[in-house]
């Protein structure tokens, strides 16, 4: 985990504040505020229903806030489209996995990094030398990244092949090639047995130490929350309810009742929650 003194003196890249968003008149968020470190990873959790999800719609772009305030290194992204929202730093995962099921591995990775690499339609169509040169140094780039994540040697399979673990960690891998600032993951663990959970955090510890990004996680399987998270958010009818380490999470009373029903109940441990 992040050293809390050293993250503390990082600069913001995210900063949320009072964000809210209504779906007709109910509050799926409620004054939402964030303010996101560079280098730290963030845990999102909250029971079914919290707005967790809608919240990571809504900085991606996929859905305008109602009300709210919410800044890229420093400039505002309220309105604008989630392809300008990608180019601008912030890639995401989704609840379900979202790959293009009729190319391989690497030509799912080349997809992500066209972001970057914008062609014109012209040097598309003639194949003009900029172009097949452009297109050598995207394959050459994504085989790199694939190799980085340590999935080069399924390159060449169909995406969708992959066993559902592998899947995961494909769109994360994907995600990445996009060059973000800040990358969320939407239930990463989803469908996974514990084993799948295991290797996924693995996986993630991994590529932090390799890629400069911040993170926000939401998860609801908390061992995974626990062990990979800087800083734990919790929501609860859109609301944020409680914010602190693992530690302090896992003993706020608050947090406790809106997961179990009843803050003398000590039947579950917040840890063991899933």
């Amino acid at each position: 985990m992040v050293d809390h003194q050293i993250a503390d003196a990082n600069p913001v890249v995210l900063q949320a504040s009072g964000v809210s968003r209504s779906f007709r008149g109910l509050k799926a968020l409620s004054g939402y505020s964030v303010t996101l470190r560079k280098g730290e990873i963030l845990g999102v959790i909250g029971p079914n229903g919290a707005g967790k999800t809608t919240l990571f719609n809504v900085i991606t772009g996929f859905v305008p806030p109602t009300d709210g305030q919410i800044d890229l290194n420093g400039a505002s992204i309220v309105g604008k489209p989630p392809d300008a929202i990608l180019r601008a730093g912030i890639a995401r995962t989704f609840q379900n996995i979202r790959l293009f099921s009729g190319m391989t591995v690497l030509e799912n990775v080349l997809t992500a990094q066209q972001v970057r690499q914008p062609m014109g339609l012209v040097q598309t169509l003639l194949s003009l030398p900029g172009f097949l040169g452009n297109e050598r140094r995207m394959r050459d780039a994504a085989i790199s990244h694939l190799r980085e994540v340590g999935m080069a040697r399924f390159a060449d399979q169909p995406a969708t092949a992959l066993p559902y673990g592998m899947q995961r960690k494909l769109e994360i891998a994907r995600a990445i090639a996009t060059s973000p600032t800040i990358l969320l993951l939407d239930e990463p663990a989803a469908g996974m047995n514990e084993q799948e959970t295991a290797e996924l955090t693995g996986f993630i510890r991994e590529i932090r130490e390799k890629f400069d990004l911040t993170w926000s996680v939401v998860e609801h399987d908390m061992s995974l929350i626990m062990r990979l998270c800087d800083r734990i958010q919790v929501l609860n009818y859109g609301s944020v309810i409680g914010e602190g380490s693992p530690a302090e999470i896992r003993s706020n009373p608050a947090v406790i009742e809106a997961y179990l029903g009843a803050p003398e109940d000590e039947s579950a441990p917040l840890g063991e929650v899933g």
